[in-house]
């Protein structure tokens, strides 16, 4: 049938499928990175931390140094359980960013899947359509014969 509809898929379909194929290498420095970094970053870590840091406390209080003291709470215990409540922060932070990337995933995927849907019913309409211009052109030339 002239003026036939041939469909073209985007070139980021192919790539993108071929991509989903490969897994990405991780080396030991970054298995030992995100072991040290889960461990940390927990609230049990922060408050070990606060403990630790406790300890040295009685310490900068008994100098009688006003300097001792901020040096204590500047350098031990804000270093150390603000070190942890912040990797936890980014950790729940980052949870919520990937609900809400593998929602716009799925969201995505989805409309790609209607979007296939209707290229199907438009073909299968095509088709339906050339058969039916194909069964008019045959009573056509049928008519003129007669």
């Amino acid at each position: 049938m002239p003026g036939t509809f041939e469909r073209k898929a985007h070139p980021y379909i192919a790539e993108r499928s071929k991509a989903a194929d490969t897994k990405e290498q991780v080396g030991i420095n970054s298995k030992i990175a995100t072991l040290v970094t889960g461990a940390v970053g927990t609230m049990w870590c922060a408050y070990a931390f606060a403990i630790l840091a406790l300890v040295a406390l009685p310490s900068a209080l008994k100098s009688g140094d006003p300097l001792a003291v901020v040096q204590w709470i500047s350098q031990t215990f804000l270093q150390l359980v603000l070190l942890s409540v912040i990797i936890v922060g980014q950790n729940i932070t980052s949870q919520a960013s990937d609900k809400r990337a593998q929602m716009t995933y799925k969201d995505a995927e989805a409309t790609f899947y209607e979007a296939q849907q209707i290229q199907d019913h438009l073909q299968a309409q095509d088709d339906a359509m050339s058969t039916l211009l194909d069964k008019l052109l045959k009573l056509e030339a049928a008519s003129t014969q007669a």
